[in-house]
C-alpha cells in the first residue's frame, strides 16, 4: 500500500511561519491532539536543539581556555588586557554553569570534549597573540574543576624564556 504524499497543514506551516508552527505544536501537544503533530518536524527540531546545546558549550569552553592561556602566557599585553581576560573569562563560566545547570548531563560531554577543546584553544590563542603555538603548554594548565572556578586564574610565571609558560 502506498502512502499518500499529502502534506499536513502543519507540515507546510513549518516552512512557511516557523514561528506559528512552534506555537501551534506546541498549542496541539498541551491539548493532548497528538495525532496533528508535526512529528517528522518536531523530531528534528529536537535533534539539533540537542546539537545546539553541545555546540554551544563546547565553544565557551574553548574561548573560557584561550582567555586563560592568554592571561598566564601573554607577557606582551597581559599588564594592559588582564583586566578585559579576566572579565571574558567570567563570562564564560557563568555561562558554562547556567548551561550545566539546565542540562547537568552535558558535565560528561565536557569531561569528553576536554582535552580536544584545549588544543583548539591553543590554537586560537596562537594566532590571536602571534606567538608560537610552543608558548602555550601542551598538557592542560589546570584540572576542569579548576577552569571552571570562578575564583581561580592561572599563576603567571614571569622568568619564563622560549618555553612552554
Amino acid at each position: 500500500m502506498v502512502k499518500p504524499i499529502i502534506q499536513s497543514a502543519t507540515q507546510t506551516l513549518y516552512y512557511e511561519d516557523y514561528y506559528l508552527w512552534l506555537r501551534t505544536t506546541i498549542n496541539q501537544l498541551r491539548a493532548g491532539q497528538f495525532s496533528t503533530v508535526d512529528l517528522d518536524n518536531l523530531l528534528e527540531e529536537l535533534e539539533t536543539m540537542g546539537r545546539r546545546e553541545k555546540r554551544t558549550i563546547e565553544s565557551l569552553l574553548i574561548k573560557l581556555l584561550e582567555h586563560l592561556l592568554k592571561l598566564k602566557c601573554w607577557d606582551e599585553e597581559r599588564e594592559r588586557n588582564q583586566g578585559h581576560w579576566k572579565g571574558e573569562i567570567r563570562t564564560f563560566r557563568r555561562e558554562i554553569k547556567k548551561a550545566l545547570k539546565d542540562s547537568p548531563s552535558l558535565k560528561s560531554y565536557i569531561l569528553e570534549i576536554f582535552d580536544e577543546c584545549y588544543q583548539d584553544a591553543r590554537t586560537e590563542a596562537s594566532d590571536r597573540s602571534q606567538l608560537a603555538i610552543d608558548i602555550f603548554p601542551l598538557i592542560s594548565i589546570a584540572s576542569l574543576e579548576q577552569i571552571l572556578d570562578e575564583n581561580w586564574f592561572p599563576e603567571y610565571n614571569h622568568n619564563h624564556h622560549d618555553e612552554e609558560c
